[in-house]
């Protein structure tokens, strides 16, 4: 199914390139951003991050930017480097504000590092993951705020855990 939905969009955009219009330059980063959809959906990291690396030398457009750092950041933490899989969500962030599944993410990382540091059950790493735990809550507060009917596992651990506010 992958392999189909690949092609369609790769067809998709080659037709949207052709028939927007767009300039040289603009063609040329989606093009780049294309190509790191592609590589990515396949699994192939480092061609993806080439890609995308390249998208960002020629794209002007902060919407744009945005999901290409939103992308490399989905690479980084799918390959375990959390540090700079945040950095590019707050990148992308900085840029668009409505990205919930940026949030998610991030807070996605503070959960699982806080239920790391939970494990250890030493003093010091227990007031970690307290401080990771609310972390992870602001971020999932922040993408529900965005997003209501989404993330309903996030939704549940905040009601749960009493981190729910009737605002939110």
């Amino acid at each position: 199914m992958g392999n189909f939905i690949d092609k369609t969009f790769t067809v998709i955009a080659d037709i949207l390139l052709k028939v927007l219009p767009a300039s040289k330059q603009e063609k040329e980063a989606f093009s780049y951003y294309r190509a790191g959809m592609s590589a990515q959906s396949r699994g192939r990291y480092a061609e993806a991050l080439q890609n995308y690396y390249e998208a960002l030398q020629v794209e002007e457009d902060p919407y744009d930017r945005s999901y290409t750092l939103y992308n490399i950041g989905l690479i980084y933490g799918n390959t375990g480097k959390y540090t700079q899989a945040l950095e590019f969500y707050h990148q992308a962030l900085s840029l668009n504000a409505n990205l919930p599944q940026a949030l998610n993410n991030i807070a996605v990382i503070y959960h699982s590092q806080a239920l790391r540091a939970q494990s250890l059950e030493e003093d010091e790493y227990l007031e970690l993951s307290k401080e990771l735990f609310d972390k992870a809550a602001e971020y999932w507060i922040q993408a529900l705020k965005l997003a209501p009917d989404n993330y309903p596992g996030a939704r549940n651990w905040l009601k749960v855990t009493g981190r729910l506010t009737e605002s939110t």
